[in-house]
């Protein structure tokens, strides 16, 4: 993919693959018709209009190294820990905070 009409072009074809009309898109992520229609013309939009418009459409970005193409892989969010007793307070600390003056 060397330039945004290519994007534009992907865009496209998949939207009416998933059978919808530019107009469908207000209903999607909020975007008037007009404003999706430059979109598909290939002007230069915002990443995060990018984004958006990919939300729509049940599609996502991936980058990769342009001469490698094995797509990076996503950088693993923590894990919270689910059980409950690691979650409780200590209480160490609440007399301090707490504590009523006599």
């Amino acid at each position: 993919m060397d330039s945004l009409k290519d994007i534009a072009q992907l865009l496209q074809l998949h939207r009416k693959s998933l059978g919808m009309e530019q107009k469908d898109m207000y209903m999607r992520i909020g975007m008037k018709q007009q404003q999706y229609q430059r979109i598909e013309s290939g002007k230069d939009i915002k990443v995060s209009t990018l984004l958006r418009v990919l939300e729509g459409l049940d599609l996502e970005l991936i980058i990769a190294p342009k001469n490698n193409k094995s797509i990076l892989q996503p950088i693993p969010q923590p894990r919270h820990s689910s059980n409950i007793d690691e979650l409780a307070d200590d209480g160490d600390d609440l007399d301090f905070w707490f504590r009523s003056e006599k």
